[in-house]
């Protein structure tokens, strides 16, 4: 028989903090390879029956980690944005750019692989996060454009998340403002059909 923890538990809170803190701390040190659960349990001053009574294993306290982490960045950025217009646009892509970085930074050795096995749930997020500007009117106002409207947000967030991170991966030649906006123009040609004139 399996216990369900209650979510909103002060204590599981706490737990899961201890336990992604212990992890985010392992990473700075170890290759996410070489980090097992035995790792982050007794960085955490936990045994492993408390590790997994929180996570499945290592891959999802990395999930867990990372979506938290882009939510958090992506959030500050589009804070006060109520429409899905050029600027509410540069800022999602300046927070997908302040996420490349800061993956870059914590998971230094593997950024690489590790942007590829995150990649499809951060562009749905980012999608999620495109769609939810949009009018709902617009949204159900026939099925060609809701089809388009889907279409775009799915180009716009794959090309975001993909221009990022080829940014980040080749050094972040130039300030993730200065290629923001250099890259708006392509980005709001791709976005004309999502966005409030």
């Amino acid at each position: 028989m399996t216990i369900k923890k209650n979510e909103a538990d002060p204590r599981v809170i706490r737990t899961r903090r201890l336990l992604q803190d212990a992890f985010a701390s392992l990473i700075q040190d170890k290759d996410f390879e070489s980090i097992t659960v035995k790792d982050i349990a007794e960085r955490a001053t936990v045994n492993r029956a408390t590790f997994y009574a929180h996570f499945v294993d290592k891959f999802e306290i990395l999930e867990a980690r990372l979506m938290e982490s882009f939510m958090k960045i992506i959030n500050s950025r589009i804070s006060g944005h109520e429409v899905l217009n050029e600027e509410t646009i540069q800022s999602i892509f300046l927070g997908v750019c302040d996420f490349h970085k800061d993956l870059s930074t914590m998971c230094k050795r593997r950024y690489t692989s590790l942007g590829a096995v995150f990649e499809i749930q951060i562009k749905e997020k980012i999608q999620t996060i495109l769609l939810s500007f949009i009018d709902k009117d617009k949204m159900q106002s026939s099925p060609n454009s809701q089809l388009l409207i889907n279409t775009a947000s799915i180009m716009l967030s794959w090309g975001m998340y993909g221009a990022a991170y080829v940014w980040n991966n080749e050094g972040r030649l130039i300030s993730a403002e200065s290629f923001v906006k250099q890259s708006m123009p392509l980005v709001m040609n791709g976005a004309k059909d999502l966005i409030v004139s």
